[in-house]
Order: C-alpha cells, then structure tokens, then sequence
C-alpha cells in the first residue's frame, strides 16, 4: 500500500513546534499498516523538519535561542535579504535541520520513541501555513 497526502499547518510564529497530532489526524489509513515507513516532507526552504523530545517545552525553546545564535539576523556578511532580515537565517537553519523526516509504522502506530515528537522549526519571524507532503509505504 502507498498513501500520499498533501496538506497545511496553520501559520505558527517563528519557534519550534510539535506537529505529530497534526500529522497523525490527517492519517486515518494508518492503523491499517501493519509494518512500514512514513516519510514527512516540507515544500519550503525557510522552515523544516526534525524529531525530538516532546514533552518538556524547554527544549523547544532552548532549540530556538541556540538556532538564534547559530545563525543571526542582521549580519553584515548576509547578501540574501531581501524579505527581511530573518531572511537567509531561516534558509540556513532550514538547510542545518533538513526538509524531511522518515519514521518507522509498526502496529498501526508511529514507532517513535518514548519522549519524540515531529518538530516544524518555523524560522520566518511571521511563517505563513506551511505545506507537508505525506507519504505512507506498508502493509
């Protein structure tokens, strides 16, 4: 079996955010699949995708500030601004993080560990919906 399904996240402002229940509502086929892979891709280049904890939010924020830092607004060796200064950070925080994620189905359940969840890295100051193209393999 394969299933493919496009859809949206509503706007979220620049942060990490966990996304899995979105995920997972827009997967009724899933507790069909008995073994398989699901891979989660993101159609843009300013914001991305990544597995981590889901539980303590202070990891998502300690994510934010370091990310920050790595790769901050303004700087002067930047050329690529041109929608603002949040610009080509987000592209090179887009870039670190990557564009998809591929997780493992067993039992009709996302095999994830304990305390992981999907991130969406949203690096614009203001990320409009972002769009994420789900592809479901199993059996």
């Amino acid at each position: 079996m394969i299933y493919q399904k496009h859809f949206q996240l509503p706007a979220l402002r620049r942060g990490f955010h966990l996304i899995t229940d979105y995920v997972l509502r827009e997967l009724p086929e899933l507790p069909q699949v008995r073994a398989g892979l699901l891979h989660v891709f993101i159609q843009h280049t300013s914001a991305s995708l990544c597995l981590n904890e889901n539980a303590d939010p202070t990891v998502r924020h300690d994510f934010e500030q370091f990310f920050h830092r790595l790769a901050p607004e303004n700087a002067p060796y930047f050329r690529h601004n041109s929608e603002g200064p949040d610009d080509m950070p987000a592209h090179l925080k887009a870039a670190l993080l990557g564009s998809s994620v591929s997780i493992p189905v067993a039992q009709g359940r996302l095999a994830l560990g304990t305390w992981q969840g999907i991130y969406l890295g949203e690096h614009r100051e203001h990320g409009d919906r972002r769009s994420l193209v789900l592809t479901l393999l199993g059996e």
